[in-house]
C-alpha cells in the first residue's frame, strides 16, 4: 500500500489535470457544464474514483455521463502523461449527489421550521384539559378541628 499523504496528492493532481482537460473541452456536443467535485484514489494507487456534478436537467445530466464514460480512455491518456507514477490508473465517473442531497435537507429543514411555527401557534391557545395546577395539595385545617379525635387509645 502507498502511503495516504501520496494518494491525496495524487488525488488532488487527477482532479486538477481532469478539470483542465474538461475546462479546455471535449469533442463530444453531449458534455454539459461538468464540475469535479472530488477525486479519491485506492491505497495501491490503481484505481481513481472521480466524482462530478452536472448543472442542468436530468437529460444534460444523463448526456454528460456518457460523454465522460466515452471519454474515459482520453482522459486517462492525460493522465498518465502528467503523473509521476510507474502506472496509470483506471478513472471511473461517479455521479456526485450532493446538490440533490443538499436540497433535500434544506427541504426537510423547511418542512420542520413549518412544523415549529404551527405548534407554537397551537400552544399559545391552548388551555389546560383539567385543572391548572393537578396536584393534590394537603387540606388546611381550621384551628377548632383537632385530627385525633377519631382516634381511640387503648
Amino acid at each position: 500500500m502507498a502511503d495516504p499523504a501520496r494518494a491525496r496528492k495524487m488525488a488532488d493532481r487527477i482532479k486538477e489535470i481532469v478539470a483542465r482537460r474538461l475546462d479546455k473541452g471535449l469533442r463530444d456536443p453531449r458534455l454539459g457544464f461538468v464540475t469535479i467535485t472530488d477525486v479519491r484514489v485506492t491505497g495501491d494507487l490503481q484505481h481513481a474514483s472521480i466524482f462530478y456534478t452536472v448543472y442542468g436537467t436530468d437529460e444534460e445530466r444523463r448526456d454528460s455521463a456518457l460523454a465522460l464514460k466515452a471519454a474515459t480512455g482520453m482522459l486517462r491518456s492525460e493522465v498518465g502523461r502528467n503523473i509521476t507514477a510507474r502506472l496509470t490508473p483506471s478513472l471511473e465517473f461517479i455521479a456526485d449527489a450532493v446538490p440533490e442531497n443538499a436540497q433535500h435537507i434544506a427541504d426537510l429543514l423547511h418542512e420542520a421550521r413549518t412544523r415549529d411555527a404551527e405548534t407554537v401557534a397551537l400552544a399559545a391557545n391552548a388551555e389546560y384539559a383539567g385543572d391548572p395546577d393537578p396536584y393534590v395539595k394537603p387540606r388546611e385545617l381550621d384551628d377548632d378541628e383537632d385530627d385525633f379525635d377519631d382516634v381511640e387509645v387503648r
